[in-house]
């Protein structure tokens, strides 16, 4: 930019001597201009000339070429200057805007970890992060990022997550926490164990995101593509008109009158206007979004982000902490502690927030010597053999397929019924907590013009009724499977109306096929799942359910900015291109209107960087 910026200071100076020292010798003047003229527009007629050959013959550098060339033909020296001059101003103007707005979205990329300090038979040797592998042990210093997603096995201290939550408040984390690459360790030493490679960490896979966001076109940049292509032959074709029709079929005015209104008219019909600033604006509101942990992979999924009415959630982790607690034992024929140690046993190998509320309950050592032929039961629970004891663990439907006699439990919350060598053993009640800001996400959503909130879950009917009438959800499916969810969105997706959009939020794996099926998936805290990540459209990078208001309310001001900017652009242009047809505006003012268009174009579309939570 200082380059450009120097080019342009340079030509001025010699253009204000050319205009204020009228030399004897006209000739020298003339030279000045050229000189001038080849500083400061040289390069866009050289890249126009490139272009020709390369087939793109109407672009902006194609018409300011034809506008400025045919000036100087007619000796309208200072004019051609000017127009170059303008034109390299309004795109300093346009580089500062695009730097800016990269500038913030890729401050990301400082989530990108340079070495890792790896730890082998007690000595520390700086690598690169690529070189370390899973289960390999890494010291992270104070001040330092974590390069890898792991697990804390010494050390404790407070960590950094802004770069990838947008949360400005320190987590404390300790033994046995996870922590994620792109995290900046603030105060203590930790000792990590590595559980993902480098290409498969968060930071690799949130980086890729940033860099593919901009790569897929929402349909107000398809629309710019589409009309540029057709409205730039027919101005040419109408400059020519104009140039020639009236001096010499309809014998009104003199040719290099005409003349000059034409290439007038070629300089203000030039769409910079809108080639900037509606890809800017899109680009904008994904900056702005990252900067508050939101990540929408493309502008066409901003663009369909603000024409949302229909919101639907998955409802484990998503509206509820997705933290169980066992509440209550029920044993029949045994005592308490030994079926919450079956139970346990029995749910060992599974990863879901239930086995950890059941560990977490248990707080003793389990002996997998004692657990064998597993296996999980879709949709009802698990088999185990434990001790030598056949153990059922799941919901009601498990006890009626294998047709055991059981108490029904009414209390709300997840029942966990338990059969001991297929006999009704009791029940464990664990419940899940709802998330602090869900309600608030729910009543912010409705401000925001959201007409139906529908809760889709596995879980019973009695605690998804429950949840949904505590946060006012407004439709509510229980009791589903996979399969049960997709069937029950695709019904979702055929009532909404033919405009509007359905967004989907989850946060596991069994919600990847709803996440690839909606309108735009949301992965909720997807960091946690990898399958979440690739399915969905938009990554809330934290678990808070209001972050998706605030995503859709940037999505608003983003397609009002743009569009804002198409209404702007084409009217003042048909205005000026009509006053420079019929004589009344010149080229210097359809320089001013060019180049002033675009400026305010980009000066607006660069407030979609600024968003508030």
């Amino acid at each position: 930019m200082k380059e450009e910026i120097t080019k342009i200071i340079i030509a001025l100076i010699i253009f204000i001597i050319a205009i204020c020292i009228p030399f004897q010798l006209e000739w020298i003047n003339i030279v000045l201009y050229i000189i001038s003229y080849i500083i400061v527009g040289g390069e866009i007629v050289l890249n126009a000339i490139k272009n020709v050959f390369k087939g793109k013959i109407f672009d902006e550098n194609f018409l300011m070429s034809v506008a400025t060339i045919g000036a100087i033909s007619i000796g309208e020296y200072p004019e051609a200057v000017a127009v170059m001059l303008f034109y390299q101003i309004g795109e300093i103007f346009q580089d500062y805007a695009v730097d800016k707005s990269r500038r913030s979205i890729t401050s990301l990329m400082d989530i990108r970890p340079d070495y890792a300090n790896i730890k082998v038979d007690g000595n520390i040797k700086k690598v690169n992060p690529n070189e370390v592998a899973i289960g390999d042990l890494i010291v992270i210093k104070p001040g330092e990022k974590i390069p890898l997603d792991g697990i804390i096995k010494d050390g404790k201290s407070f960590v950094n997550t802004s770069a990838l939550t947008g949360e400005s408040v320190p987590r404390e984390v300790r033994i046995g926490d996870a922590v994620l690459s792109g995290y900046i360790n603030q105060n203590g030493l930790l000792t990590v164990e590595v559980t993902k490679k480098f290409e498969e960490s968060t930071a690799s896979k949130v980086l890729k995101l940033v860099e593919n966001a901009t790569n897929r076109k929402a349909k107000s940049e398809n629309f710019i593509t589409k009309f540029a292509k057709i409205y730039t032959p027919i101005v040419v074709v109408m400059a020519i008109l104009l140039a020639i029709l009236p001096p010499f079929i309809l014998k009104i005015g003199d040719f290099n009158e005409w003349l000059y209104r034409a290439l007038s008219f070629l300089v203000v019909s030039c769409p910079c206007a809108l080639v900037i600033s509606i890809p800017l604006g899109f680009f904008g509101g994904i900056g702005g979004a990252s900067k508050m942990g939101i990540l929408v992979k493309g502008s066409n999924y901003l663009e369909a982000l603000a024409k949302t009415k229909t919101m639907v959630f998955d409802k484990t982790g998503t509206l509820t902490q997705g933290i169980f607690e066992v509440q209550k034992v029920n044993a029949i024929g045994v005592n308490e502690e030994e079926l919450l140690k079956l139970v346990t046993y029995a749910e060992n190998y599974s990863n879901h927030p239930i086995s950890v509320s059941l560990k977490k309950a248990y707080g003793k050592e389990i002996d997998e010597k004692q657990i064998s032929k597993v296996q999980e039961l879709t949709g009802l629970g698990i088999e185990a053999v434990v001790d030598n004891k056949q153990v059922l663990v799941g919901n009601s439907k498990l006890m009626k397929e294998r047709k055991i006699e059981f108490e029904e439990c009414t209390q709300v919350g997840t029942v966990l019924y338990v059969a001991i060598n297929e006999k009704f053993s009791g029940t464990i009640l664990i419940s899940d907590k709802i998330k602090e800001d869900a309600k608030k996400a729910i009543e912010n959503l409705k401000k925001q013009h959201i007409t139906k909130t529908v809760m889709l879950t596995g879980d019973k009917a009695e605690v998804a009724k429950d949840i949904a009438k505590k946060l006012n959800i407004d439709e509510v499916h229980s009791e589903l499977l996979p399969d049960g969810k997709v069937k029950e969105l695709e019904k979702l997706l055929k009532e909404k109306s033919k405009n509007s959009k359905l967004s989907f939020v989850g946060d596991g794996i069994n919600d990847s096929p709803v996440l690839a099926l909606s309108d735009i998936g949301i992965a909720m805290g997807g960091l946690g799942s990898d399958s979440a990540i690739e399915a969905a459209d938009v990554v809330i990078m934290n678990d808070e359910p209001s972050k998706i208001s605030s995503a859709i309310q940037i999505a608003k001001k983003t397609v009002k900015i743009v569009k804002e900017n198409i209404i702007f652009a084409i009217g003042i242009k048909v205005v000026i291109l009509v006053l420079t047809a019929i004589g009344i505006s010149n080229m210097w003012q359809a320089v001013f209107a060019d180049v002033g268009v675009s400026i305010i174009a980009i000066l607006n579309s660069l407030r979609a960087l600024n968003t508030k939570s």
